[in-house]
């Protein structure tokens, strides 16, 4: 896995870091059990500051994507998607899509883009949109 962060980005770098975690797992890059870096190695390959990885980690691991433990660091768990998970998720989509609608995207435009989305996971997504 290849993280990348922007220093120059509006985009906080624990929320850059998040968010290319999760689309590794998502891809299937890391899978269930698979360990991430550890936090200063990885703040010091950047040139960060460890608490702003500590920071995405501690995030992750709220989210239940990771779990932490001082001996074999952060590491993938299995996820479910729970009830309040997908009640957030959909208010984060509904806000998603209503910007695209916004700015005059057209539908079926929006839809592909979904789609496209949802096919660069290949075999991890779960199923297709109908």
């Amino acid at each position: 896995m290849i993280l990348t962060v922007d220093l120059d980005s509006e985009l906080p770098i624990y929320q850059q870091l998040r968010d290319q975690i999760v689309e590794a797992i998502a891809e299937g890059v890391l899978i269930e059990g698979s360990s991430l870096p550890a936090t200063r190695a990885l703040a010091a390959d950047f040139g960060i500051n460890f608490h702003t990885v500590n920071k995405a980690y501690d995030l992750l691991r709220q989210q239940g994507l990771i779990r932490l433990n001082r001996k074999t660091g952060a590491v993938v768990t299995p996820t479910v998607a729970t009830p309040p998970f997908l009640a957030e998720w959909t208010a984060r989509a509904r806000t998603l899509l209503a910007e695209a609608v916004a700015r005059g995207l057209p539908a079926e435009e929006i839809l592909e883009a979904c789609r496209s989305v949802l096919d660069s996971f290949g075999s991890a997504q779960p199923e297709e949109m109908p």
